[in-house]
């Protein structure tokens, strides 16, 4: 089965969306990688829904991506009187370390780490920035602020702090109970939450090793300045446009966007576009013009991958949102100007011989119009490669791991296919004009070209280019 689109449709599983049946039909409407939101849900259910994932992708023959969404250091107030608190703008309230059923003098802050590390004149964001409050007075364990933009709070929302750098470890006491759940299901990607610093990767990857592929989720200011670090770290990055919107001013949103896909571009790692992209389909059977438009966008950015949340975990409508995903992917990719804009927009060059050779196959592959180029790879990097130049031409990646291939599910125009590996230039030939026609690219007479790292058992080693006619 064979998708005719470059980018990858991300879908978020949840209960409208959990079922066999549904996670079958959303597959069939677009779906390249599932995400499993560790935020909601208990372990058991998320086990089934991997156990069910696994045999679809048995049934329908394809390497089908699983991506663990960790929750992270979620902060939150705690419990009020009422359920609720109403909030004037102007008024003074308090934040206190300990306590519950708080009232405007002893809101419930359980966070220590804020009292350690804000300082008057610093704002705090409630329930996704629609309160705002400013500090204006310290002690020990109270916080003083003063109400800037008022309305009502409930129990548990959450909080914000922008500009606000916390001691804080991208993993709770939870997050670490279902990584280790997670790895020993055997998802591809764990996606960390609210990554501030390099250090805060480097703390996941002691524990994740090589076992799955590590996202790096950007939401915080913090992580913006110390980004080019935070991508060499990472396998991965998602834009996270949700938490990452309430921290900095909305109309920055865009334009950091733009930069991130470039940076990551740059690094060669994938990267996904990500929070109410088809917002409106949650209960609605189609999207805006403006969501349309939207995801277009990160399509015409260049994006990996685009990613639906409630739309497909708690919407009423998953497959159509799904449909309606793969539909625009299709659309804006077979428009005149796509690869001109996408073109337009390429970070420039690593000056080392891979990427060179990378380069060349990709530029070679369009000029002689190939159906496919056929990148040998172990550990993806080679397809990788390929895919950094978003070739006018679809990337046929055949490789002897299982969890590469499944991994490559989120890749740029990659198609994965899990083969033995070659011993041989022969038997490379030979498998690449096979697979090229038995996956529907080629057909007899047809040229493809393909890239490989000899010797070959190798990793990271793209160094070869052969033209071969079917």
């Amino acid at each position: 089965m064979r998708r005719h689109r470059y980018a990858k449709v991300v879908a978020t599983v949840g209960p409208a969306s959990s079922s066999p049946e549904m996670l079958r039909a959303l597959f069939l409407a677009g779906v390249d990688t599932f995400r499993l939101n560790f935020s909601h849900g208990v372990q058991a259910d998320h086990a089934k829904v991997h156990a069910a994932i696994r045999g679809l992708e048995r049934e329908v023959g394809r390497p089908i991506g699983i991506l663990q969404d960790l929750q992270g250091p979620k902060i939150r107030i705690g419990t009020l009187k009422d359920g609720r608190l109403d909030l004037v703008a102007g008024e003074r309230v308090r934040f206190v370390l300990d306590g519950s059923e708080g009232d405007r003098q002893s809101i419930p802050l359980h966070h220590p780490e804020i009292f350690a590390a804000v300082v008057p004149g610093q704002d705090l964001l409630i329930d996704d920035g629609r309160i705002r409050v400013r500090v204006v007075g310290l002690e020990t364990a109270e916080i003083v602020a003063e109400v800037v933009n008022g309305g009502t709070i409930s129990n548990r929302k959450g909080v914000n702090l922008p500009g606000t750098l916390l001691d804080l470890s991208p993993l709770t006491e939870k997050d670490r109970a279902d990584l280790a759940f997670g790895l020993d299901l055997g998802v591809d990607w764990v996606a960390l939450s609210f990554v501030q610093k390099p250090s805060d990767v480097i703390e996941a990857r002691a524990l994740i090793g090589d076992r799955a592929g590590i996202m790096s989720k950007i939401e915080k200011p913090q992580a913006l300045e110390r980004i080019e670090d935070i991508i060499r770290l990472s396998d991965a990055v998602m834009v996270a446009r949700g938490d990452l919107g309430v921290e900095i001013p909305h109309e920055d949103v865009p334009g950091r966007q733009k930069e991130l896909i470039r940076a990551c571009r740059l690094a060669v790692k994938p990267v996904v576009v990500a929070t109410q992209m088809l917002d409106s389909m949650v209960n609605a059977p189609a999207p805006t013009r403006a969501e349309a438009s939207d995801v277009a966008t990160a399509i015409y950015d260049g994006a990996d991958a685009v990613m639906l949340s409630a739309e497909s975990a708690t919407g009423k409508y998953p497959v159509e949102a799904v449909s309606m995903m793969d539909r625009i992917i299709r659309s804006v990719e077979g428009h005149k100007l796509y690869h001109s804009i996408v073109a337009a927009s390429e970070p420039g060059e690593e000056e080392t011989p891979p990427h060179a050779v990378a380069t060349a196959t990709a530029t070679l592959a369009e000029a002689v119009h190939a159906r496919a180029i056929v990148a040998y790879t172990t550990s993806g990097t080679t397809a990788a490669r390929v895919a950094r130049k978003r070739p006018a031409v679809p990337i046929l990646a055949l490789t002897p791991s299982l969890s590469t291939s499944r991994r490559l599910s989120l890749m740029w125009g990659a198609h994965s296919v899990h083969t033995e590996d070659v011993d041989s230039y022969e038997e490379m030939t030979a498998k690449a004009a096979h697979y090229a026609q038995e996956e529907g690219f080629a057909k007899p007479n047809d040229i493809v070209v393909a890239t490989a790292g000899i010797p070959f058992h190798t990793t990271g080693n793209t160094n070869n280019i052969r033209l071969i006619q079917i």
